[in-house]
């Protein structure tokens, strides 16, 4: 639902729910991004994922595609009945997730947030603004991108953090656990990309 303003309002949670956030451009949205939403879903036992499509990406240099476009692609993408999409970024007027989470997370008393990432992210957590924060202030769970695993569990932030990480057998409690804490899923991935779908020309701005 649009409100007077022009944006959809936040999406509903409940306390006590667990809550998956997935922020990127989605420039454009794929089936990847749909495979980590599902599973994270699944093994980190999520009532909903949101995705949280950003105006913009502070750590690129140039501008994603137009954000009404990108909001349309990932309402078009998105059908599964637990995933959200959401401009919830351009309504706080935040731009890093430190931001977002600190605006966020009063607003939803008693909700279990989780920040999800794939691997790649985690392997360059380190270059994003404040990411201590982000690591001491909500549980993470990250998710196999194809050849990232091994380059995510040695980075920066896995060091820094590695007496947070718990074991993949222990996944389905990640959203109840108190932060830090994070979990890295090995497993089936699916090899597809935003830069590679634009690179192809499957997407022009």
């Amino acid at each position: 639902m649009v409100d007077h303003t022009g944006f959809h309002r936040l999406p509903m949670a409940t306390s006590g729910q667990a809550v998956g956030l997935l922020g990127g451009s989605f420039d454009p949205p794929h089936a990847g991004h749909l495979h980590i939403s599902r599973r994270a879903i699944r093994r980190f036992r999520l009532d909903q994922v949101w995705w949280l499509v950003s105006p913009g990406n502070p750590l690129k240099d140039r501008d994603p595609a137009g954000f009404a476009r990108r909001l349309a692609a990932c309402r078009e993408l998105v059908s599964h009945p637990r995933i959200r999409i959401s401009d919830a970024e351009a309504q706080l007027g935040t731009r890093h997730t430190s931001q977002t989470l600190a605006a966020l997370q009063p607003r939803y008393p008693g909700v279990r947030f989780v920040w999800l990432m794939g691997a790649d992210n985690l392997a360059s957590f380190h270059h994003w603004e404040n990411w201590q924060a982000i690591m001491d202030n909500v549980p993470i769970g990250v998710l196999a991108r194809p050849g990232k695993v091994v380059a995510a569990g040695s980075s920066p932030a896995a060091s820094a953090y590695a007496k947070y990480r718990l074991p993949t057998t222990e996944a389905a409690g990640l959203a109840h656990r108190a932060a830090p804490c994070w979990c890295l899923l090995p497993g089936p991935s699916v090899d597809i990309s935003s830069t590679g779908l634009r690179n192809r020309g499957e997407w022009v701005r």
